[in-house]
């Protein structure tokens, strides 16, 4: 029976001895969706799904997965959700299908319905002219979709994947993508953690942003993005040198502080999203005397979300640290 909402949590909190990981920590995950949980190292992402996947209790608060409580009723939540964590928890010596056969054994299927789950992961996730060599030699991206198709083996209402694409090349991550948006077209619903913002984006119906502990944003990735606000004006200045300069030329042009690389002289900048606001920018650097090899306008991306709200930045195939001028990184 499918639950709606899949996952509830209100009030979650957790403490480690002085640290707080989690501070009143709230948000639905609706059936048949994508839920994202974004959030920099430390800031409570992973303590968040351990007590879903009812790992850890929480200090205070509650959580309810297809409609059971993560406390209460933890044997049933384990058998309504499937986890992949951010390693591929297969072992290397058995063959891809024996790994299968495992963790069917571990759900207590009987002999033929064993038999037929396998069958139909493998050929689910295209491992079935792999299936009698041992997962050791496998790909990394063969590796994860195996792990994937053990985690769907006991048929799951609910997906939990944590960074489920990290260390993967582009490649086997849009497969793995393709795969997910498959399965929650077919009705499973799922819960993602990642740092790859363009991840989410691709993926995820709603987004939450944790960071130290507490929820700063929810929405879907537009409302997220519109919350950060208009166009952007990304440049690149000739000389990183002169990037404070910079950053003084445009005070009287710009509505709110840029955002600046001083190592590789990169600035973003917040506009409106009329064009007056490109040439004031344009002019003023002439006027100061300052070279820029390039200048873009672009709509916000998730990375600039994700940036505004915590300050830090989001691992990205170009992952150059931004910090606000004038404030703290």
């Amino acid at each position: 029976m499918i639950v709606d909402p899949a996952i509830e949590a209100e009030g979650l909190h957790k403490h480690f001895g002085a640290v707080h990981a989690l501070d009143d920590v709230s948000f639905t995950v609706r059936a048949g969706t994508v839920l994202g949980l974004l959030g920099p190292n430390g800031s409570g992402k992973t303590t968040t799904v351990r007590i879903l996947t009812t790992l850890i209790r929480p200090d205070a608060g509650w959580a309810r997965v297809a409609g059971c409580d993560v406390v209460g009723q933890a044997a049933r939540v384990r058998s309504a959700v499937g986890f992949a964590g951010q390693q591929a928890a297969v072992d290397p010596l058995l063959t891809g299908r024996e790994n299968l056969d495992l963790i069917a054994t571990l759900h207590h299927l009987g002999r033929r319905e064993t038999r037929r789950r396998v069958y139909e992961q493998l050929e689910r996730f295209e491992l079935a002219a792999a299936a009698g060599r041992r997962a050791g030699t496998y790909s990394g991206g063969m590796r994860r979709r195996l792990d994937l198709a053990a985690s769907l083996i006991g048929q799951p209402q609910i997906l939990v994947l944590d960074e489920p694409t990290a260390g993967l090349d582009p490649a086997s991550r849009q497969a793995l993508w393709a795969t997910i948006r498959s399965l929650v077209d077919h009705g499973t619903t799922a819960l993602l953690t990642t740092q790859y913002l363009e991840e989410a984006d691709q993926l995820a119906d709603d987004i939450v942003v944790i960071d130290h502990g507490r929820v700063v944003a929810h929405g879907t990735p537009d409302q997220l993005k519109a919350q950060v606000g208009g166009h952007r004006i990304e440049l690149q200045l000739a000389d990183p040198a002169d990037t404070s300069i910079a950053v003084w030329a445009l005070e009287d042009v710009v509505s709110s502080p840029p955002l600046v690389d001083a190592r590789t002289g990169r600035l973003v900048i917040p506009i409106s999203g009329s064009a007056a606001p490109t040439a004031a920018v344009i002019r003023s650097l002439d006027a100061a005397s300052i070279d820029v090899t390039d200048l873009v306008v672009r709509r916000p991306t998730l990375d600039d979300v994700f940036l505004t709200l915590t300050g830090a930045a989001a691992i990205t195939d170009q992952a150059d640290a931004l910090t606000i001028a004038g404030g703290a990184p």
